[in-house]
């Protein structure tokens, strides 16, 4: 479904739809629940030269891991990225931003859930914009350090006067942590914590919750009943 951004005030965004909206498809897409929803904003910019050659030096570290050629994997990469989020046929000399940060977020994916090692800088030279911390959410990587099998930390501490048993996760933020920095994270406080290494945690969407497997369809469908009552 496409459309145009019409208004932006705090949190409610506004979005007029080029078609008329069929309420019954929307409703057997999201099997009665409420439906979850995707803002994709058409990036106009085009690739820089430091997006390229992060592309480049990553898919050279997969290579020297592998024994393969880099424009092979440059190839599975980018049809990979127009599976993953639709997008057309792209040359990295001239694609966009976005898509730019689409292909670095898939070989990056590819290269933890491989536990394939990089010798590049760029986990530290990401831009604040790029969803490093979606990425360490999906594969249970330390957002700080790269690490695998990392803690799901909180922002505000559960424990901290709340129930467990009670608590909606759809209002919480989150993010990974290895068991050193989640440590230091508890000794100095979650806001000093953040501020020291410029986080900002992540309130998570419905099909993210299920998808980390923080919530279950059934833990989910509960809080979206008390949320009809």
């Amino acid at each position: 479904m496409m459309g145009r951004l019409s208004k932006i005030a705090g949190k409610q965004v506004t979005v007029t739809v080029d078609n008329d909206v069929n309420l019954a498809q929307i409703s057997h897409l999201s099997q009665g629940m409420v439906p979850a929803v995707e803002l994709h904003i058409i990036d106009k910019r085009k690739i820089s030269p430091d997006q390229r050659k992060k592309i480049w030096a990553l898919l050279n570290d997969l290579c020297n891991y592998t024994g393969d050629v880099p424009e092979d994997w440059s190839a599975r990469f980018k049809y990979k990225v127009q599976l993953d989020f639709g997008v057309k046929p792209f040359s990295l000399s001239d694609c966009s931003v976005a898509v730019g940060n689409y292909m670095i977020l898939e070989i990056l994916d590819f290269l933890f859930a491989e536990d394939i090692p990089f010798q590049t800088k760029l986990w530290d030279s990401l831009p604040e914009d790029f969803p490093r911390q979606r990425l360490c959410l999906r594969n249970r990587t330390c957002v700080i350090c790269g690490q695998p099998h990392a803690d799901l930390a909180h922002y505000t501490t559960v424990g901290m006067g709340r129930n467990r048993r009670t608590i909606d996760e759809r209002k919480m933020y989150f993010m990974t942590l290895c068991r050193k920095h989640h440590q230091y994270q508890h000794q100095v406080g979650i806001q000093a914590f953040c501020q020291q290494y410029h986080i900002k945690p992540l309130k998570l969407s419905d099909d993210d919750l299920l998808r980390f497997k923080i919530l279950t369809n059934r833990e989910l469908q509960k809080l979206q009943e008390n949320d009809r009552d």
